[in-house]
């Protein structure tokens, strides 16, 4: 159903693509921080007090972008679904597939979840430039914070000479195999 209002100098088919292109950001955002909940309940070892307490800063972050998204979503005109179903329907992603284990090894599938995350988000950056550069400027925002986290992940997992324990896995079981 097309919306009856959009925001001012924004078509309802530019609104539309964009609210389609929240919807997959908030389905992403709901996901990642169950997955950091997750993390945050499943880490154990010598550093799991640190790890612990670094993962709930960035769950409210991730709660407070998946508000800001589906708000903007409604500000467009249109309905934001935050259901689990939602969630489901829009992923293009696997579950989050490591339970309890070490610090590395969590750090390390936590990594590869985001550069999958931060990839999409560069992409949604890119594609609204044109279409809504509030919409734009909004992902900038979170993209940068959500990178600033993926640093202090890396920083545990980051040899002397800069290299990560899992280098080169592709699967989050793989990056964790490889960090413990």
């Amino acid at each position: 159903m097309g919306s009856k209002f959009t925001v001012p100098g924004l078509s309802d088919a530019k609104s539309r693509k964009v609210a389609d292109l929240l919807q997959k950001q908030l389905s992403t955002y709901n996901d990642l921080h169950l997955t950091l909940k997750h993390v945050h309940w499943n880490v154990v070892g010598p550093s799991f007090i640190g790890v612990h307490e670094m993962i709930d800063p960035q769950v409210e972050l991730v709660r407070g972008y998946a508000d800001e998204v589906a708000e903007r979503i409604a500000t467009l005109g249109r309905s934001p679904q935050g259901t689990p179903g939602a969630i489901l329907k829009d992923r293009t992603w696997d579950d989050y597939s490591v339970g309890r284990d070490t610090v590395p090894a969590h750090l390390a599938a936590l990594d590869l979840v985001y550069d999958g995350v931060i990839e999409d988000l560069r992409k949604a950056i890119d594609t609204t430039e044109d279409l809504d550069p509030v919409t734009q400027d909004l992902l900038i925002g979170h993209a940068a914070a959500l990178e600033k986290f993926q640093w202090f992940v890396r920083a545990h997992l980051e040899s002397a000479a800069g290299t990560l324990t899992h280098a080169g896995k592709s699967t989050e079981k793989g990056a964790a195999g490889a960090a413990r």
